[in-house]
């Protein structure tokens, strides 16, 4: 599943940065390059060093993590990117998650998911420098989800 989101989402970033007003980068090498300018901004700013505090008391998704078997992303009309993960895995009891995020943060989620993706020993998950528009082609089955 990450193998294949990452694209979208690393095509995703070049798009939006893309369409920020005031800039001119109509050609895909300039949109790439401005892409990734901006994304080494954000990462220099960005603090992955403060550790994530798990002391929640409210979990709007209940206690069980979601087992993700669909993603879709689309590109909002203010600029933002929607990420819809949904957990189909029980069919009398679907369950999803939306993320709405602006740029900046679609640049923090590929690299949080590229550096999970590396401690996890996954391989590669898509190209830092270089963002391509290819178009992964459809299983000739649909996937199958074990427990």
């Amino acid at each position: 599943m990450t193998l294949r989101l990452m694209p979208a989402i690393q095509q995703s970033a070049v798009r939006l940065e893309a369409a920020q007003p005031g800039l001119a980068a109509t050609d895909a090498p300039t949109q790439h390059l401005l892409t990734e300018l901006k994304r080494d901004a954000f990462l220099k700013k960005a603090d992955f060093a403060t550790p994530f505090d798990n002391h929640a008391t409210h979990w709007p998704l209940g206690a069980e993590p979601l087992l993700i078997t669909d993603a879709h992303l689309t590109i909002q009309p203010s600029g933002g990117l929607e990420i819809s993960f949904e957990d189909k895995s029980n069919p009398t009891q679907a369950r999803s998650c939306q993320l709405h995020l602006q740029v900046s943060l679609v640049h923090g989620l590929a690299h949080l998911i590229r550096e999970v993706c590396e401690k996890a020993e996954w391989g590669p998950v898509g190209s830092t420098t270089k963002i391509t528009d290819q178009r992964v082609a459809p299983p000739s089955e649909p996937p199958r989800y074990a427990h």
